[in-house]
């Protein structure tokens, strides 16, 4: 398949604070919050919500096209991509601005508080999707995950007007969206993915029962944090996947991500809803026992292994031919 990633791409700054936040918090003076962490621990990483799935996707063996804005400082995040199988020609880099910024502190109990300065990522509305599909001779599938809001509705309305099946993926910008910019976003959605509580504000932005917005995509996609993953359509039914065994958490950023690049590669593979949400489980636990959202590395043996141990020999055997 033909993929295209669109959405951010970005740095990560990511902190470490020993301790719970929720016990630094007062209930009745949370209008009053000002609060400072000393941290143990400060890494810089490479991150964004469209590259991570891309790094994912290239992890699994796809080659996807990486749609987003980027600052004259991608040169090296540009290197590190492409050398790990990421088609970077599409990628819009800004004259003025710098590459996004993601700066996140997480807590002992895997709690984050993070801010976003977006930099040439609101150059990302002024990219069109025509170009890419005839470089590529078509486009399968257009991601449309976190980015500039106006970016990602101009990416969804394109994709309806040319007939690119896409997915829908709003994530942390559902708080800059209202209804109606939630309606042009996800409507004619071949997958909508959200967790559980951006379902629940989507739903509530957008006026919708959950009747109502099985009428506007064709599969709902629900990650659940310890609970899973949820998948749903009107010609699938309910489908639950739990999560992978973990080795040991490290850090959260990216694991999201991570699963939506299995969840899309194993469904370019052909094997199944159900098997491609086991991949995208174990791929976000991997994403989980390292530091960063592109840390890590796809092993085939070892990959296959944990895919036993987690979800069954059969699962193992359905992916085995697809690893490199």
């Amino acid at each position: 398949m033909k993929i295209a990633v669109t959405g951010s791409i970005a740095t990560d700054h990511l902190m470490s604070f020993p301790g719970r936040f929720a016990d630094q918090l007062i209930a009745d003076q949370l209008d009053k919050v000002s609060l400072s962490f000393l941290v143990d621990e400060l890494v810089l990483r490479r991150g964004g919500t469209a590259a991570n799935i891309a790094f994912g996707m290239a992890q699994l063996g796809l080659r996807p096209v990486l749609l987003g804005a980027v600052g004259a400082d991608f040169a090296d995040y540009r290197s590190w991509l492409e050398r790990h199988g990421v088609d970077c020609d599409s990628v819009h880099v800004s004259d003025v601005a710098h590459t996004a910024r993601f700066v996140c502190t997480t807590d002992t109990d895997m709690c984050q508080i993070a801010s976003f300065y977006a930099g040439a990522m609101s150059e990302a509305r002024n990219i069109e999707l025509s170009p890419v599909a005839q470089r590529l001779g078509g486009l399968d599938l257009v991601l449309v995950s976190a980015n500039d809001p106006a970016a990602m509705i101009r990416h969804s309305a394109e994709c309806r007007d040319r007939g690119y099946p896409f997915v829908a993926d709003p994530s942390q910008q559902l708080a800059r969206m209202d209804g109606a910019d939630v309606l042009g976003l996800v409507d004619g959605a071949d997958y909508l993915m959200t967790n559980e509580y951006e379902r629940s504000l989507l739903q509530s932005k957008a006026g919708l029962t959950d009747e109502q917005l099985l009428d506007r995509v064709k599969v709902r996609v629900t990650t659940l944090g310890k609970q899973g993953v949820e998948i749903a359509g009107r010609e699938l039914g309910t489908i639950r996947v739990p999560i992978a065994r973990e080795i040991q958490a490290v850090d959260p950023t990216g694991v999201g991500d991570g699963f939506r690049a299995g969840f899309f590669a194993a469904l370019d593979w052909g094997v199944g809803v159900e098997r491609a949400a086991q991949v995208g489980c174990l791929l976000a636990t991997l994403v989980l026992e390292n530091f960063g959202g592109q840390e890590y590395e796809v092993r085939r043996d070892l990959f296959v292994k944990r895919l036993a141990e987690s979800y069954g020999d059969a699962a193992a055997e359905d992916v085995r031919p697809y690893l490199l």
